[in-house]
């Protein structure tokens, strides 16, 4: 009988994870991966994984049109957390295994949260600039000891972002769907409220949700006319999580202060996006949790999950 295949998509995995196809392999799979430095296209990522058992994919799309083009597979493992891309319930129904990397990215995406908080606070994009340009204006910021601010979807990132701000001497409330543990929440010195409370009070508001049928949106005018006029909102979640429509007149006519995203409904966005002209948003391609520590983290981590289920399924 051959040996079962394993394709391995994100081109992250090469920089980090050979020893890990090597561990594949010594558990008796064929592996290949993306060494191309480029992303596949629709066309690449269906063939080279036309005869996989199990595939690792990053933002490929693993819809009802590729499964059914796949019959032969058995194991989807996406290489980070959220499985927007992925139809899990489809997979269910077919019997394929469906796994995430949950918590391995969790520190390097709260950091970058934590860097926009800075990153406002201190001017730091218009500094840069003006000195790039030859300019000198010394731009008076502000401290962000006593700041409040308000985290919506209190997961593995969320956790984070509350310890770390904490530590740094901010207020913290939170928000969470699904509800807090108060003494999670206490451990945290985090204060549980409601959304419209994190809305309304938060100086800043980082959003660490999935995109789904219910976030989407889920800040929109409404949110944002209530929002202090000095609210900076973050976003390292999701792209469609924000109305970018109603964000755009909100920073324009200044509603709220700045909008600091890592992420965007259509990456990248459109050459003529309207957001990209406005001074006080400012957008980063999705890199939030691309730290060396989080990849190796997800690499393990999806290796290990990979020959689990695959080994498993060979019983």
């Amino acid at each position: 009988m051959a040996a079962k295949k394993i394709v391995v998509t994100p081109r992250g995995f090469a920089k980090c994870g050979v020893e890990n196809a090597a561990r594949m392999e010594a558990a008796g799979f064929d592996v290949a991966y993306n060494d191309t430095g480029l992303a596949y296209t629709k066309d690449e990522f269906y063939d080279i994984t036309s005869d996989a058992d199990g595939v690792i994919v990053g933002v490929e799309s693993v819809d009802k049109a590729y499964i059914d083009a796949h019959p032969q597979l058995k194991a989807v493992v996406k290489f980070g957390v959220v499985t927007d891309n992925i139809d899990v319930a489809y997979c269910r129904e077919k019997g394929i295994f469906v796994g995430r990397t949950v918590g391995s990215n969790a520190r390097s995406v709260a950091e970058t949260a934590i860097s926009f908080v800075f990153a406002d606070s201190k001017n730091l994009f218009e500094s840069f600039s003006s000195t790039k340009e030859h300019g000198w204006a010394k731009l008076t910021g502000y401290e962000i000891l006593g700041k409040t601010i308000g985290i919506v979807g209190f997961g593995m990132i969320g956790q984070q972002v509350a310890w770390m701000a904490s530590a740094l001497g901010m207020h913290v409330i939170a928000y969470d769907a699904y509800g807090i543990k108060k003494e999670l929440a206490d451990s945290l010195n985090v204060e549980i409220v409601d959304f419209e409370t994190v809305v309304e009070r938060s100086d800043f508001i980082s959003l660490h949700i999935p995109l789904t049928a219910e976030t989407k949106n889920m800040i929109s005018a409404k949110e944002l006319t209530r929002m202090k006029p000095t609210a900076v909102l973050i976003n390292t979640a999701r792209g469609g999580v924000v109305n970018e429509a109603d964000l755009y007149e909100a920073l324009k006519n200044k509603t709220i202060k700045a909008a600091y995203f890592d992420v965007f409904s259509s990456e990248p966005p459109a050459k003529d996006e309207p957001l990209l002209t406005l001074p006080n948003f400012y957008l980063t391609p999705h890199i939030a949790s691309r730290s060396a520590e989080a990849e190796k983290r997800t690499a393990d981590m999806a290796t290990e999950i990979i020959i689990k289920a695959l080994s498993t399924d060979n019983e």
